[in-house]
């Protein structure tokens, strides 16, 4: 049985529109294509499409997109919950960032794959989806981009999203987990609440309890009232599990007992409270290692590691690299008023070339600043500064105050404990806030 009833096709090639119908009728009821946008109003009026597949540009010669979005606002103006998939060249891709922040669900470049579209289409009509954004108005959809690796991630973020297994995000610093915990609370059945962050690395051992069972009042010194915890502001929606291996190991029994239970008590109370929490974790440690160490429970690792989701680092997506600095270009273009605003095509070999290893959130404030300091209407090589390669460190200077000397020491500690602030904290022998609050005094 066809998903999808009817898919209207907005198409002036006469072959890419023949293809574009045949290739729909899989998984649509109908097929309707049309060779102008023009009769668009009367057709949605009388068949009231599930989606439009629509073209950019139409006119002989005009290449600029205007008239896709045009029509896109006109489509939507007078059907808001139709959705809308842009077919657009591989070369404007900004367009199609500027039709997804005017309301589209998706935008697919010629040539398309076939597996791709219709997956965006079964994706775009799914009726319990939505096209969630941030109170800001920022698109929370992660960019995944063409490669082989990417594509293949979605596809199982696509799968396990709407389910209540427990995930988790692995990957470098940079990389994206946030947003991608953002994407799958938004597109799960429980997005109608909010996900509720925990930052493992800036909860202290001692607070542990409190912050994530809650405590009642006069529970202890200082509790002049009662207070729910991360767990029960989370039942019902998602609990997000930030840098999940800062945890301390004699929380580690407690967190997995909540989990295991699916009930939490309050710090000071001896009624047990039932939660319904779907967890996500993140971590850019390798916990795996950390087991066999002993820092990290094995059966905790079981318990939130349903499905792994790894991010790969920019450097091993190098068809992304351009694509994702356009897409940034776009954004800080419209952000400091210079829609104009486009990369020369002598960058595109430095961004290639530089070893991103602050993956893409050095890629985003690397073409920030670039935005901000280029005098024309092109980013120039000047603009971005010296990426091109892997720089070399700068021979050490033996430290010569008490500040430089405990900056040193943690910053090699951080090193050589792979970025786990519970095994800092415990080499040298401060408490993990302690820790945390010299780590942002040095800026480490």
């Amino acid at each position: 049985m066809n998903t999808v009833k009817t898919i209207v096709i907005v198409e002036d090639n006469k072959s890419v529109r023949a293809a574009l119908t045949i290739l729909v009728q899989t998984i649509a009821e109908k097929a309707i294509p049309l060779s102008s946008p023009v009769t668009l109003p009367r057709v949605i009026h009388d068949e009231k499409p599930d989606c439009i597949i629509l073209d950019m540009n139409f006119s002989s010669g005009i290449t600029n997109g205007n008239e896709g979005l045009f029509w896109l606002h006109e489509i939507l103006s007078i059907s808001p919950g139709t959705k809308v998939i842009l077919m657009t060249a591989y070369a404007d891709i900004e367009l199609a960032i500027k039709g997804i922040k005017a309301g589209a669900a998706d935008f697919i470049i010629k040539p398309w794959d076939n597996a791709k579209l219709l997956q965006s289409i079964k994706y775009a009509t799914n009726s319990s989806q939505k096209n969630v954004k941030k109170s800001n108005g920022a698109d929370l959809t992660p960019f995944f981009g063409k490669g082989a690796r990417m594509e293949s991630l979605r596809e199982i973020i696509e799968k396990v999203a709407p389910t209540d297994a427990s995930i988790l995000i692995t990957g470098e610093n940079g990389t994206g987990k946030s947003m991608l915990a953002k994407y799958i609370h938004q597109h799960s059945g429980r997005e109608s609440a909010s996900m509720v962050h925990a930052d493992m690395g800036a909860i202290t051992e001692s607070l542990f309890e409190s912050e994530f069972f809650g405590h009642e009042k006069n529970a202890f010194t200082g509790a002049t009232s009662t207070r729910h915890g991360r767990f029960e502001a989370a039942s019902g929606s998602t609990l997000f599990l930030d840098e999940v291996a800062n945890i301390p190991l004699p929380m580690q029994s407690k967190l997995l007992c909540a989990i295991q239970e699916k009930r939490i008590t309050r710090v000071g109370a001896n009624r047990p409270i039932d939660v319904d929490v779907r967890l996500i974790s993140a971590t850019s440690a390798d916990l795996e290692s950390m087991v066999l160490q002993g820092t990290f429970r094995q059966d905790l690792l079981w318990r939130i590691n349903t499905i792994h989701l790894h991010l790969p680092a920019l450097r091993e997506r190098q068809e992304d690299i351009i694509p994702l600095a356009k897409m940034f270009i776009a954004k800080f273009g419209e952000k400091y008023s210079r829609p104009d605003i486009s990369l020369s095509p002598q960058c595109n070999s430095i961004l290639l070339s530089a070893p991103w290893e602050g993956n893409i959130r050095q890629l985003e404030h690397l073409i920030e600043k670039a935005v901000i300091l280029s005098n024309g209407k092109e980013i120039m090589p000047e603009d971005l500064g010296d990426i091109s390669t892997r720089r070399q460190a700068a021979p050490r200077q033996q430290p010569t105050t008490l500040d430089e000397m405990e900056s040193s020491m943690i910053a090699a500690a951080i090193h050589e404990c792979n970025g786990n602030l519970s095994q800092v904290a415990t080499r040298l022998g401060i408490t993990r806030q302690t820790l945390y609050n010299k780590i942002k005094k040095y800026g480490l």
